[in-house]
Formats: C-alpha cells, sequence, structure tokens
C-alpha cells in the first residue's frame, strides 16, 4: 500500500508587503522566517525537525490556507481521495 503524509501547510499570502505576512505568521506560531531562500517567492517558517512545515509563499490571488499532501504514490493517492 502507498504512503501519504501530510507534507506542508501553505498560507498564501497576499497584498502589497508580503514579507509583512510572513512575519506575521512566524511570530504567531514561533517560527523563524528563512533568511536566504532559493527562491524569493516561497518562504519556509523555520520550526523545530519533529513538526509540520509552514511555506508562506507571496501569491497574486487571494490569501488561503492549504495542506500539501505527500505520497509515494499518486496515482493511488489521487484514486483513494477520490
Amino acid at each position: 500500500m502507498h504512503k501519504p503524509r501530510l507534507g506542508v501547510v501553505v498560507i498564501d499570502c497576499q497584498g502589497e508587503d508580503p514579507a509583512a505576512y510572513e512575519a506575521f505568521w512566524a511570530a504567531a506560531l514561533g517560527r523563524e522566517r528563512e533568511t536566504d531562500p532559493i527562491d524569493p517567492k516561497y518562504r519556509d517558517l523555520r520550526g523545530p525537525e519533529a513538526e509540520i512545515g509552514v511555506l508562506a509563499p507571496a501569491v497574486d490571488h487571494p490569501p488561503r490556507v492549504h495542506f500539501d499532501i505527500e505520497t509515494d504514490d499518486i496515482d493511488a493517492e489521487v484514486a483513494r481521495l477520490e
């Protein structure tokens, strides 16, 4: 059987100053902002290794929160969720 798991929580940040939203969520969740991201649009809010990952990307659409599911078999996971 395939292995699905919750990968990260994604908090989309829209607005004139996405860095301010990232700073808010980092402080609210007790995490540190990524200081030197590979892609400045996607910020990893770093926390303890044992906790779920949190991303705070800058987006062009209305803000939302969603979960990214990871799996070792995408087709099986799609079928299971459908």
